[in-house]
């Protein structure tokens, strides 16, 4: 048996995924996973869709099966906080005091629910969806029905809007912004989304930013900046994620939006790794650095890293991509854009059936595709070629995407 220590600490998807690819490449020292929740590792999209709905069980939330880790001979430590790590004396602290040695670690800590700052902000009956302990609660909440207000339409409050709109509750979307994630996506996006929350019968409060929340002990009422006042039963604050960063501070580790990592996911501390929503890598395929926060990402930049702590090569390049689910509504996007020129549709929008893409100096720098399957891949593929596209053959859904990457692929 190796004398080797591996430690995680966070047990998130990334974290998980990362201790499974180290006993699957034949890691047999020590490997202690730690994790501040009473869970066990578990994936954030059930929380905002089937299982926020009682559509699935709380076990297909969980990465993986109750006695995985005590088989593959790995210490889950759900519950415990780590108090301090030091990895010039690579030893981790935990709040009960204990001391472990380690040879490599990997910080897969996540991110937390940004708050919401204005007056009314502590009233009770004002919740945040980022943990399954958050979704039980809200899960127990819908089923007494009434209005809810939701304080944002990205990702995550667009997501629950739809469930607790599919569970028959009124709802209301309040965001400063236009249209839905109108700064990611643009305009024509935007509005689709609108439309498609409207259709279900969704109050949209847009271009008004919450002011108060109003009530006596509880949340009564939500006053926007144009003076509006929604009465309500409940509220969900969705205004994004910050990386948990406090540990790597502490510990002297390079810090910028995330904890900053190379291509190998190694931090400024040659033995300390990170993974997840809370590692900022160098990309190679883009050249910068970036965060993403999204259940791909952690499901496989996890194992990337496992990787990369047995000393194996590592270039972390993959192509930034997620998926939503809304109603009817389901969509994949691939890519990086945060500027482009134009973004050319192949499909039908009011049909709800399409693929968008994002030009940018008429080469395909991000895809997104609206119930039209089995075409993300080719989408990437178009991405990766970085040639300028026929932007006529683009839209054109005779035209297939196979072919067209293919081509540009073997032209470049």
């Amino acid at each position: 048996m190796s004398e080797r220590t591996f430690m995680i600490v966070g047990a998130s998807l990334a974290s998980a995924k990362a201790a499974e690819e180290l006993r699957d490449r034949g890691f047999d020292g020590r490997l202690v996973l730690v994790g501040a929740e009473t869970e066990r590792p578990y994936e954030r999209p059930p929380l905002t869709k089937d299982y926020l709905r009682e559509e699935s069980p709380r076990e297909k939330t969980y990465v993986h099966e109750d006695g995985f880790y005590a088989d593959s001979d790995i210490e889950l430590e759900t519950g415990t906080t780590v108090a301090a790590i030091d990895p010039a004396a690579a030893r981790v602290t935990l709040a009960d005091g204990r001391e472990l040695g380690f040879d490599r670690l990997l910080l897969a800590t996540g991110a937390e629910a940004r708050r919401i700052r204005v007056p009314g902000a502590d009233l009770g009956g004002i919740h945040y969806l980022r943990t399954l302990a958050d979704c039980d609660i809200l899960r127990d909440r819908l089923q007494s029905g009434g209005h809810v207000v939701v304080v944002g339409a990205g990702w995550i409050g667009s997501e629950f809007a739809a469930s607790a709109r599919q569970r028959g509750l009124d709802v209301t979307i309040v965001d400063p912004a236009s249209l839905p994630n109108e700064r990611i996506f643009g305009a024509e996006i935007g509005t689709f989304y609108r439309d498609v929350h409207a259709q279900h019968g969704i109050e949209l409060v847009l271009g008004e930013a919450v002011e108060a929340f109003e009530g006596d002990g509880s949340i009564a009422r939500v006053r926007t900046s144009a003076g509006r006042k929604i009465e309500c039963d409940f509220a969900v604050v969705g205004i994004g994620a910050t990386p948990r960063v406090a540990l790597a501070q502490q510990a002297g580790l390079e810090v910028d939006n995330g904890i900053v990592v190379d291509e190998k996911l190694q931090t400024s501390a040659p033995n300390v790794f990170a993974a997840g929503d809370v590692a900022r890598g160098w990309h190679p395929f883009y050249a910068q650095r970036m965060r993403v926060e999204h259940w791909a990402n952690a499901l496989h930049q996890g194992p990337a890293a496992a990787q990369a702590m047995l000393g194996e090569p590592v270039s972390y390049d993959r192509i930034p991509y997620f998926y939503s689910d809304q109603y009817d509504v389901g969509m994949e996007y691939s890519g990086h854009a945060p500027k482009w020129d134009e973004i050319v549709f192949r499909g039908d929008r009011d049909a709800g059936a399409f693929v968008a893409f994002w030009l940018k100096d008429e080469r395909v720098v991000a895809g997104m595709n609206v119930n039209v399957w089995d075409v993300n891949a080719h989408v990437e593929a178009l991405i990766r070629t970085r040639q300028p596209v026929d932007v006529s053959a683009l839209r054109d859904p005779d035209t297939p995407l196979e072919a067209l990457a293919g081509e540009l692929a073997a032209g470049s």
